[in-house]
């Protein structure tokens, strides 16, 4: 059974990118508009990765890997930022919400599924 993704990203073709290369791949991915989409959907089924923008209405990927870290189901689920956000600070931010990694965009594709790989491969 394919392992599934939940890529959250307000941008429809950053969506469909991450979409489409992590599917050639053999993943399941599951699209969220934003983080309360996100929320919701990582509620109603289980992920075994979230892929999660920062910068999103509604809310935003610190929001979203915190409400996601409350949850049981998802403590040790892996969680990567996919975004444009590269200051350290940021990324501390992120890492004390509880992200396993971050990856910057515009991402490679390749680089992409090797991180999606090395971390899903545990879950």
């Amino acid at each position: 059974m394919p392992k599934i993704i939940l890529a959250v990203d307000d941008s429809t073709s950053m969506r469909q990118m991450v979409s489409f290369t992590l599917a050639a791949s053999g993943y399941t991915v599951i699209q969220a508009i934003d983080g309360q989409d996100g929320l919701d959907k990582a509620k109603a089924q289980q992920m075994d990765l979230v892929l999660t923008d920062q910068n999103m209405p509604i809310m935003d990927g610190l929001t979203l890997i915190q409400k996601l870290r409350d949850l049981e189901a998802y403590q040790n689920t892996p969680i990567l930022m996919l975004t444009t956000e590269s200051g350290e600070d940021m990324k501390l931010k992120g890492k004390r919400a509880g992200a396993t990694g971050w990856l910057i965009k515009p991402f490679d594709p390749k680089r992409l599924v090797e991180v999606v790989e090395k971390l899903i491969v545990n879950t």
